[in-house]
């Protein structure tokens, strides 16, 4: 009787451990479960690109994937968001050109390297109405929508914080009013848009961050 308990009581405790770690096994699953669901396959698969090749982004694709955003859901149907499309080439070695100075004189080092947006031939910026407290929700959801559509049709992409920091910054001020924002909106961030030039391997992610509250 003696060995049946503690037979009983190993069991249940070796169906605790495993109940503990069951959500990273599952979602260690979900990546096998994924295939053929186009979905699934497409967010699995995208990665933040920061090489370009200089092909341009066709007009009609950068369409399809600005719609796409233009789909998420938003706060009371607000629409909160306002979205600048920068393709011209002058203006990107513009910013690519200010905000280097601006890295170097904020970092004090004369050497210091940081592309703009890493070459990419397009960039959107995203801004959020500081009027509605929700703004940057909608525009988070907005901006998700259009990196999995672009990544559904070749195109990569890269969420850009530093770049708008600069904007906001009164050494950015210039280039800041050539997105002609009106008064009721702040930059929050910017995507750039290109055809990858490197295949960056998955980044681990930490399931212990998700838990069930039961």
């Amino acid at each position: 009787m003696k060995h049946l308990l503690f037979g009983i009581l190993c069991g249940l405790a070796l169906c605790g451990c495993r109940s503990k770690t069951s959500f990273g096994d599952r979602a260690a699953d979900a990546a096998t479960l994924a295939a053929g669901n186009p979905v699934e396959e497409t967010i699995r698969a995208r990665r933040s690109i920061r090489r370009y090749e200089p092909q341009p982004v066709g007009r009609d694709t950068l369409l399809r994937i600005l719609d796409c955003g233009l789909q998420a859901p938003n706060g009371q149907g607000r629409e909160s968001w306002e979205v600048r499309v920068v393709t011209d080439s002058a203006l990107l070695a513009a910013l690519d050109r200010q905000y280097g100075c601006y890295v170097r004189q904020v970092s004090r080092n004369p050497k210091a390297q940081h592309p703009a947006a890493y070459g990419a031939p397009a960039l959107v910026f995203i801004a959020c109405d500081t009027t509605y407290d929700l703004s940057q929700v909608d525009c988070g959801l907005l901006g998700g929508n259009m990196i999995l559509a672009a990544q559904s049709v070749g195109v990569g992409s890269c969420c850009l914080g530093g770049l708008c920091r600069f904007l906001n910054a009164p050494e950015g001020a210039e280039l800041l009013r050539r997105l002609q924002l009106p008064d009721t909106h702040r930059l929050l961030y910017a995507i750039a848009f290109g055809y990858p030039a490197e295949m960056p391997a998955a980044k681990p992610r930490n399931r212990e961050k998700v838990r069930f509250v039961e």
